[in-house]
């Protein structure tokens, strides 16, 4: 997972780690210890990081994937 980018696109739209938790319905810590741990996020989470932060298919795999 490229932490960098996904970082870097949350700026882009103005966001931070707790306004994408909530978007996402999930707690703020569990966002930042997925995001600091290198954790994976579930399908479902990707799809929602997707849509707050307008992710095309190829951004997502960048981001998430690679």
């Amino acid at each position: 997972m490229n932490i960098a980018k996904l970082k870097g696109r949350m700026v882009e739209k103005g966001l931070n780690v707790e306004n994408l938790a909530a978007l996402m319905n999930i707690d703020r810590s569990t966002l930042y210890r997925k995001m600091d741990s290198g954790e994976k996020f579930t399908i479902g989470e990707v799809q929602k990081i997707k849509v707050a932060l307008s992710l095309t298919n190829d951004d997502a795999s960048a981001i998430f994937f690679d």
